[in-house]
């Protein structure tokens, strides 16, 4: 079955990790373009061609501020990353507290030897 394209879900579209690095970033707050660029050290077009992506999923916004854009995160279209991820929760607490067992027991040891 062949994967979808980048620009039909938030999931596919957030995969390119420098989309997540914008994404990063953007959780701080609104920002330009340029800003962006100077940040992750890429070129203008390529922040300009992630950024398209990002918009056409709806997991980034834009809004003019004279003659600048200002992105930012649109939280609502993120919320369906974070609900499939939250429904694997239990594993890793599950993972943990075996750790943290463990780890008692090895300290155990340690103590009584």
């Amino acid at each position: 079955m062949a994967r979808a394209a980048t620009t039909t879900d938030a999931f596919n579209a957030v995969a390119e990790p420098r989309r997540r690095e914008i994404l990063d970033v953007l959780a701080g707050g609104e920002r330009p373009v340029s800003d962006l660029v100077d940040l992750l050290d890429l070129a203008q077009p390529h922040v300009s061609r992630h950024l398209r992506v990002l918009r056409e999923v709806g997991v980034v916004d834009v809004r003019d501020a004279g003659r600048q854009r200002l992105y930012r995160l649109n939280p609502l279209a993120l919320k369906p990353m974070h609900d499939w991820l939250a429904s694997y929760q239990h594993l890793w607490e599950e993972r943990f507290e075996a750790l943290e067992g463990m780890l008692e027991d090895l300290k155990d040891q340690e103590d009584q030897a």
